[in-house]
């Protein structure tokens, strides 16, 4: 052995003889480290009878939740022919009413999900849950039964609310669905497929979806991948910390975890009114509105390629008590872009009467921001022109003019009577040529013409020199059925 070799070991046997010495000097030590060891590991496994789901939110909800969720079963008696043959003219014919007194009435089932929102018995749920039903029953998950009665639905938004005589009943918190966010944890509730309190969790997919499907056109639906099933209408959408964020409608019957649900902010409106009136007050604005053409755009100064425009007001509408005009150009509401007329549409349908709304406007190349109180829905009946029909064209009206293939008359008093015409101003098409310009715009024998590019036409001379100084580009406002609306030529 070398005598390198010799050190080497000479070091190694030190050490080890060290760490002898260390251990047997730390013995306690040593012990205590494996007791604390086997603390924390006693106090890391279940001991018998702890729940291992505790730190589980979803348990909770279930456990909390679950109480006030109802599932309700519904009856609609309906009549079953008794003989195939009972349409058939051939056999009506020689048998009359014969086959009706062998007619029967028989109940038609269906079911559906519901919670309760109010100590008094309230329980918001969906309307095709309990639209058409003549028997509405409610069972609790403790077991009780009641017959439920009917307080009021809404078909716009799929949602009803029923009322049933109970004492002690569980309520469900109301949220705010305008603070859910996408990737939130949420919980649904139900009946699905007739499977009493089934529990779903899965988080908020998207918001302010829109579905169109049956009777249901509605903008701003939540859409989540909890999964939801036929039964689960009617139930609620919950976040974790227990608050209801949407009643769950509709679902994607071709797709996995694609659902729909009313957001619950909307639901509290609407509730409270069905309570109150038994109906829904929807909002009303109170104009007619046409698409933005790029030859309105033109001529009217507007600097934006998408929007609507206000082709007419009702008189003592909101619209008109605000100041919104007619031909302004609606760009944006409540600071969503507007790029049709049906954007404004969709959007004020789904605001009540009293909501206030800023419409953002561009008026004379200035933009603008009007605030607007909706009124009730109902007003615009009374406020909208009768249909009115277009007799035929009158062939002795003085100074007439053809250009661009519609014939136009100045007022007379036999044309104020013929139309019914409530004013002096504005010229009539008489005919249009087939093939023409005019018919290219979309003019129509009746139409009263009231501007041309902006400027009031009120002489035949006035719509010949306008027409011609810019013959490519052309914006007609008009009357119609008593109604305004803008008629536009761009030359391609």
């Amino acid at each position: 052995m070398t005598r390198n070799n010799k050190v080497l070991v000479g070091i190694i046997l030190l050490l080890l003889v060290g760490l002898s010495v260390s251990f047997a000097g730390d013995k306690d030590d040593l012990a205590a480290a494996k007791g604390a060891l086997t603390a924390v590991q006693v106090a890391a496994a279940p001991r018998a009878g702890d729940d291992v789901y505790t730190n589980n939110p979803v348990v909770k909800i279930a456990s909390d939740c679950s109480p006030a969720v109802v599932n309700i079963d519904t009856e609609t008696m309906v009549t079953r022919r008794a003989n195939p043959f009972a349409d058939d003219p051939f056999f009506r014919e020689f048998f009359g009413q014969e086959f009706e007194r062998f007619n029967r009435a028989v109940p038609m089932r269906g079911k559906g999900s519901g919670f309760i929102v109010d100590k008094a018995g309230y329980i918001l749920t969906n309307n095709h849950v309990v639209e058409g039903a003549d028997k509405i029953t409610v069972t609790m998950m403790d077991g009780r039964h009641f017959e439920a009665d009917l307080i009021g639905k809404d078909p716009t938004f799929d949602l009803a609310v029923i009322q049933i005589k109970a004492d002690d009943v569980p309520v469900l918190t109301l949220g705010d669905s305008d603070a859910a966010e996408i990737g939130e944890w949420v919980v649904a509730i139900g009946n699905p497929h007739g499977f009493e309190n089934s529990v779903t969790a899965g988080i908020i997919s998207a918001k302010n979806r829109t579905l169109q499907a049956g009777n249901i056109n509605f903008q701003g639906f939540m859409q989540t991948d909890a999964a939801i099933n036929p039964g689960n209408s009617g139930g609620p959408l919950i976040n974790l910390k227990g608050e209801v964020v949407a009643i769950n409608t509709a679902i994607v019957p071709y797709a996995q975890g694609i659902g729909f649900a009313v957001p619950v902010n909307m639901a509290k409106q609407i509730m409270r009114d069905l309570i109150e009136n038994g109906e829904v007050k929807r909002g009303w604005l109170g104009i007619m509105l046409q698409d933005l053409t790029p030859g309105f755009a033109e001529t009217y100064n507007v600097p934006v390629d998408e929007g609507a425009i206000i082709a007419d007001v009702a008189p003592k509408s909101p619209a008109d008590a605000a100041g919104l005009k007619r031909g302004d150009a609606i760009s944006a509401i409540d600071g969503q872009t507007i790029k049709s007329s049906q954007d404004v549409v969709l959007y004020i349908r789904n605001k009540l009467t009293g909501d206030r709304v800023s419409v953002e406007i561009y008026r004379n190349g200035r933009k603008q921001t009007i605030r607007v109180r909706l009124g009730t829905a109902s007003q615009s009946d009374a406020n909208r022109g009768g249909e009115r029909r277009v007799r035929p064209r009158e062939r002795d009206a003085a100074n007439e003019s053809s250009r661009i293939g519609a014939s136009v008359s100045e007022i007379t008093p036999e044309l104020k009577d013929r139309y019914e015409f409530s004013s002096d101003e504005g010229l009539v098409v008489l005919s249009v040529e087939r093939g023409s310009v005019a018919a290219e715009i979309g003019l129509k024998a009746g139409d009263l013409i009231l501007e041309v590019n902006r400027k009031k036409i009120n002489r035949v001379s006035e719509w010949e020199r306008t027409v011609s100084d810019n013959p490519d580009t052309l914006v007609l406002l008009l009357q119609r059925d008593g109604q305004t609306l803008f008629l536009t030529y761009k030359k391609q």
